[in-house]
């Protein structure tokens, strides 16, 4: 037997099986039965040792196929210790049953916590519970009750619980209030001081444009046409690092949090809203601090000069991306009723988006994916109930804003690299650790050719050489399925085959926007990770230098928060999945149409059509036929009639059941 040892992070599913990518062979896995897990939760890091057996076989279903068995032999370290969950008392003993279907074991909750709490009476109680120990000798982990979250099926309680089940903090602990309180307190006796040191841009005509219901703008844009028939264009964000600074326990929270987490119905924000809010805010008819980009660009929106620094500005309008829109339509249109009464944001929003349209054309010929997939959007009733679920509307107003931050996002990036690197080194885009960038490399070669061959049984074809491909190539595939039933679903294959976007001090350029630099600056508000950046670009105009110790520090920082950005990731489409199935509840018995999205040995995942609510028809309920997985086809045949389901087909189906604990939804196809 290999006595060697693997090192690295485990899953688990739901059946308490756990698996371990081969780092060298990415598609393939080793299993790890029960037995075998050694008391590893899912997303530890352990320490693996093979067992032999039979080699595992490439599959592309929705569960990998994988036969070659190992053992846990240590355990590293613990992805998390607290979950969430429901109390169930057995005898005289109360155990807690965690909504992650991956943690295999109920945890038994110490008496002496349960009777702090009021659930020592009350029961369906969703709550928060901390494992503290597992002893050897006994069979389930010991936890202690870290908070009451409230009663179960309860919109308040199923989203504080989605959130705190992934590991973030809904409150703000009481010295980080303070902080901020004291912050505001003395913020405008220090303003016009501090006006001195910035250059001031609040005579430039300057709006916000973000979401209906947004209430914190990290960004705005300014406009100038100046007298030689060129543009200064101003991007503005928050100067979220003038208020926070290191060290600070606002500073740390900051870190701790990463980011803002954006649920269906509510955010839960990185900062204290006296700050994402209030000061840092870049609210209408205000002056405010921020740290800018600005260009002057002529008619074909070439970059002939590029300024960075910090700024004061006042934002003269805040747009919906919806008014803004109507802005655009009436000046197109004259005499269609919207927004244009503000008169001098025509002309302006109109410039700006003429503009805006020539770098996207420019992006997209240097190579950029042209990714973009439908997202849904909910119409809540005061309890949080979902009336309708729609597909949100993709403006121009939206992909304006989007050029700009790209621009700044990727201009801010460059500057930085090369005021610390040599023009050769810098051609060279082998990068020394100089900012935090944001980067995505090249797609996974198994993964291409995996998804060539799935392309190929749906009739279209992905050019690659041997599992490597450029992003021309995609955007080539991308522009076959447009307009074809199969266009979502290729869409998300295609994704998924993709290398995650994640931050880094090393730049290795972003592969699927085909930017050599590119960080993120724009939103830190919302990012810690902007806010590194702006301390960066400070440190780096103040002409200071990072210290060599610092680097590892930061590269640190970066897998922190690209965990962080995944975990949250995770909460949003946790949200989404409660909502959908909390919304198709009210329509069992109902008739859709659907989207067949793939096919196991048990049954057709079908995507509705306008909800994108996603469920199963199982394959016992198709009465007509005895049906099997035909999985070089993605297809599920019948043996007698020949009838087939395949991926992308249309079908007509029924919701059955809801299963809101489960947050699964069953369908039957007619």
């Amino acid at each position: 037997m290999n006595k060697k040892t693997l090192t690295g992070p485990i899953s688990i599913n739901s059946k308490g099986i756990g698996f371990f990518d081969l780092p060298d062979k990415k598609e393939e896995s080793l299993e790890i039965q029960p037995e075998n897990l050694a008391r590893a939760f899912h997303g530890d890091v352990v320490e693996v040792q093979k067992l032999g057996g039979p080699k595992p076989r490439k599959s592309l279903g929705r569960a990998r196929e994988v036969k070659e068995q190992a053992k846990v032999v240590r355990i590293i370290s613990r992805a998390k210790t607290q979950f969430v969950g429901i109390i169930q008392k057995t005898d005289d003993k109360s155990f807690l049953i965690p909504d992650d279907k991956r943690m295999y074991v109920d945890i038994f909750i110490d008496p002496k916590s349960l009777a702090r709490t009021v659930l020592a009476k009350t029961e369906n109680q969703k709550i928060l519970v901390e494992i503290t120990d597992w002893p050897e000798t006994e069979k389930n982990p010991r936890g202690k009750v870290v908070k009451v979250i409230g009663t179960a099926g309860e919109n308040n309680t199923e989203m504080e619980s989605i959130v705190l089940e992934k590991g973030f903090r809904v409150d703000f602990p009481a010295e980080v209030l303070a902080e901020a309180e004291k912050i505001k307190n003395e913020y405008k006796s220090h303003f016009a001081e501090e006006v001195k040191n910035r250059r001031d841009m609040r005579e430039t005509l300057t709006m916000t444009i973000d979401p209906a219901d947004a209430k914190d703008f990290d960004d705005a844009i300014s406009f100038k046409e100046l007298s030689d028939g060129t543009f200064e264009i101003g991007v503005h964000i928050a100067d979220v690092s003038y208020f926070v600074t290191p060290g600070t326990v606002l500073d740390r929270e900051a870190e701790k949090r990463g980011l803002s987490v954006y649920l269906v119905d509510r955010t839960i924000p990185m900062l204290p809203e006296v700050l994402s809010n209030d000061l840092c805010s870049l609210n209408p008819n205000e002056d405010k601090f921020t740290f800018s980009a600005v260009f002057k660009i002529d008619k074909n929106a070439k970059i002939l000069d590029k300024w960075f620094g910090r700024t004061v500005i006042h934002s003269d309008k805040r747009f919906s991306y919806e008014d803004a829109q109507k802005v655009l339509d009436n000046a197109s249109s004259p005499g269609v009723n919207g927004e244009a009464t503000w008169s001098p944001g025509v002309g302006a929003l109109s410039k700006l988006n003429n503009l805006a349209k020539i770098l996207e054309k420019q992006k997209f010929g240097a190579g950029a994916i042209n990714f973009e997939t439908d997202e849904v959007k909910f119409v809540l009733d005061a309890a949080g109930k979902p009336l309708s679920v729609y597909r949100k509307t993709r403006l121009d107003t939206h992909k304006l804003v989007e050029e700009y931050m790209l621009l700044a996002n990727r201009a801010v990036a460059e500057h930085i690299f090369h005021s610390q690197n040599n023009e050769s080194l810098a051609r060279t885009v082998l990068a020394k650790k100089q900012s935090v960038y944001r980067i995505h490399g090249k797609p996974d070669p198994e993964r291409i050719e995996a998804l060539a061959f799935f392309l190929k049984a749906l009739g279209f074809d992905l050019r690659n050489e041997k599992g490597s491909v450029t992003s021309r190539d995609i955007n080539k595939l991308l522009k076959q399925v447009e307009g074809t039933p199969n266009e979502e679903l290729i869409k998300t294959a295609t994704i998924r085959s993709m290398a995650k976007a994640v931050y880094s001090t090393k730049n290795i350029g972003h592969f699927g926007l085909a930017f050599r630099f590119y960080t993120h600056f724009t939103s830190p508000i919302r990012r810690y990770p902007d806010l590194l950046v702006h301390r960066f670009l400070e440190r780096e105009i103040d002409g200071g230098k990072i210290a060599p110790n610092e680097y590892e520090k930061f590269e640190k920082s970066c897998l922190a928060l690209s965990e962080l950005e995944k975990k949250a990731s995770d909460a949003e489409r946790a949200s989404i999945k409660y909502k959908q199935v909390e919304y198709m509840q009210s329509h069992v018995g109902e008739t859709f149409q659907g989207t067949i999205t793939g096919v196991t040995d048990w049954g057709i995942y079908i995507e509705e059509k306008i909800t994108k609510c996603e469920g199963m028809a199982k394959l016992r309920d198709l009465n007509d036929d005895y049906y099997v997985l035909d999985e070089k086809n993605y297809t599920i045949r019948g043996q007698r009639t020949g009838k087939k389901y395949t991926l992308g087909d249309s079908v007509t189906f029924k919701v059955v059941a809801a299963d809101m604990e489960k947050r699964v939804l069953d369908y039957q196809i007619l």
